[in-house]
């Protein structure tokens, strides 16, 4: 009787060990997944104010480091940074991350400059009917154009300076007094009641004794700004006037860590700034026409975009 309960009190024990072993082994296994499944889902936790809402998954196909893709970072933290309506958007330019293949995404976005590069072998394999592919650019169409027939119908959205793009990628913004935005764009309405200069600034506009200014540092473009310039030097020598030009391409020195010293120059000294772009393409109108306007210059532009949609 004695040994008949031992025996029961071992297998009893050996139960119990048995059962502790495969519930340790088990948790184990949930840990390694959980583990894995942090390591390579998206993280859903880390990413700000996504809520309950369906994330959209967003993959970069190309360099991530060229503008405007440099912009978007990784996640979602773009979005959040700049107020966007919508945060519930996930970018990364790996196509192996998480669970998801190049087939899963919700939309794929390729980079204008460097689409002419990618040959058949380096675009995707599988495309889903569903996904959005996106063609995204900051660069004038005249420098990095994209004239191949295999990409005739091959996007469903425009990311572009253009204004008519279907998201607009925009160097320049203009706000009306209240804040809101109204520009610029195709059909740009502008207010006829313009408010009357203060004083202040027309004792400012008054001290300026210089004719013009233009920070440069690419001496050769496409546009051939640099031989527009040297035509309006020569028409300036009767008058005793000239383009100053800083930087590589001119005579004058203004170093790019100080800028604000240098644009203080134009808005001290300068009557007109010269906002010339390196290449022509329509609506491609960059930062250089606002160092004009904020610094209280007059800008000499040079481009083939419809001004009057920006200014």
């Amino acid at each position: 009787m004695l040994r008949k309960s031992c025996c029961h009190c071992v297998q009893k024990n050996f139960t119990r060990i048995a059962i502790l072993i495969i519930f340790t082994y088990f948790m184990m296994l949930l840990f390694t997944y959980t583990s894995r499944l942090n390591a390579t889902m998206p993280e859903r936790e880390k990413i700000k104010y996504l809520g309950t809402r369906e994330i959209k998954y967003i993959l970069q196909w190309t360099n991530k480091s060229l503008a405007p893709f440099n912009f978007m970072k990784e996640g979602n933290l773009a979005f959040v940074k700049n107020g966007c309506r919508f945060t519930n958007c996930y970018v990364t330019n790996d196509s192996k991350y998480t669970y998801l293949n190049e087939f899963d995404f919700d939309a794929i976005a390729f980079n204008g400059r460097d689409m002419i590069q990618l040959d058949q072998s380096k675009m995707p394999h599988h495309r889903n009917p569903r996904q959005k592919y996106v063609f995204g650019a900051m660069e004038s169409a005249d420098n990095f154009p994209v004239c191949d027939e295999r990409f005739d119908g091959f996007f469903n959205w425009t990311w572009t300076y253009k204004l008519d793009s279907d998201f607009r990628w925009g160097y320049i913004t203009v706000f009306d007094l209240k804040g809101t935005v109204v520009g610029p764009a195709v059909d740009m309405k502008w207010e006829k009641e313009m408010r009357p200069i203060s004083e202040d600034l027309k004792v400012k506009l008054s001290n300026k004794t210089k004719a013009a200014a233009w920070f440069v540092s690419h001496c050769s473009t496409k546009s051939r700004r640099e031989d527009f310039v040297k035509e309006v030097q020569r028409e300036l020598v009767p008058y005793n006037l000239t383009v100053d030009i800083y930087g590589r391409c001119g005579t004058l020195e203004c170093k790019k860590s100080n800028k604000k010293l240098c644009f203080k120059q134009i808005e001290r000294n300068y009557y007109f700034y010269f906002s010339l772009e390196n290449s022509f393409a329509e609506d491609y109108v960059t930062e250089k026409l606002l160092i004009a306007l904020e610094n209280y210059a007059v800008p000499v532009v040079f481009g083939a975009a419809n001004y009057s949609r920006y200014l």
